[in-house]
């Protein structure tokens, strides 16, 4: 398994999986989308693993997209197209998905966040949607932030790519609780202990009948939210966009 990503797994078969790129905020590029996919596509497949943790090594659990890699045009439908791997295949994993959440879930990393069955973050955690203004469009992670708060609350997170806390966070059911800094371990292990008590194929199962219960499969979703996504990360503004985050100057836009 690439450092990228470190995986462990306890003998009661819970499986943590760190995103491990800590001097870039986690952000995330195409050798670490790579490692997270292959480490969930096994996580999934293993009989002995339970539980899966998504952690985040570092200042934060995930900033999102490395917007350097993102802003080549060579790589963006490969970079793109992982995105949209990982998160069906933490969303479809037939093990129950925590997300332990600290410091930051921004963009991509709040994709990450938001496909896990459940998420727990620290109370000095933020969260947001920035890609307007970046030039881009959050349709990926658009396709679960829809399915979890209300339309009012998601179009405003959308369309301002405000940053909130994590109190904001749980009132809109962005997340399942936030805790203590101190305590994020303990509440962890808490949900892992009420996960463990079930059938892992009756846990399976109502995951599977859970997305067919939606109006489209999540499958559906992301197929028509990766179209969009490739079209607009190559747009002039978002190339703009990118360019200017990495810039740090404010962005030019076109009109």
């Amino acid at each position: 398994m690439s450092e990228l990503v470190q995986v462990t797994t306890t003998d009661e078969g819970i499986t943590t999986i760190i995103l491990n790129r800590p001097d870039k905020r986690n952000a995330l590029n195409i050798p670490m989308l790579t490692a997270l996919c292959d480490a969930v596509d096994k996580s999934s497949t293993d009989d002995a693993v339970r539980v899966i943790i998504l952690r985040g090594n570092g200042p934060v659990f995930c900033a999102g997209l490395d917007l350097k890699e993102a802003g080549d045009p060579e790589v963006a439908h490969q970079s793109a197209q992982l995105v949209s791997r990982a998160l069906q295949a933490l969303y479809e994993a037939p093990k129950p998905t925590i997300a332990a959440v600290h410091g930051a879930a921004i963009a991509g990393g709040a994709g990450l966040m938001s496909c896990c069955d459940i998420a727990i973050a620290t109370m000095d955690c933020k969260f947001g949607y920035p890609e307007v203004h970046r030039g881009l469009v959050a349709g990926l992670v658009m396709t679960f932030l829809r399915r979890q708060v209300s339309e009012r609350f998601a179009r405003e997170l959308l369309l301002t790519g405000e940053i909130i806390n994590a109190e904001r966070a749980e009132a809109h059911n962005l997340i399942n609780r936030a805790v203590p800094n101190d305590m994020l371990d303990d509440a962890v292990e808490t949900y892992c202990d009420k996960l463990l008590k079930g059938s892992p194929q009756a846990i399976a199962t109502t995951k599977a009948f859970f997305d067919q219960l939606h109006q489209r499969p999540i499958a559906d979703d992301l197929n028509a939210a990766l179209e969009l996504h490739v079209a607009i990360r190559t747009s002039d503004d978002a190339q703009e966009g990118m360019r200017a985050f990495v810039e740090k100057r404010t962005p030019n836009w076109t009109q």
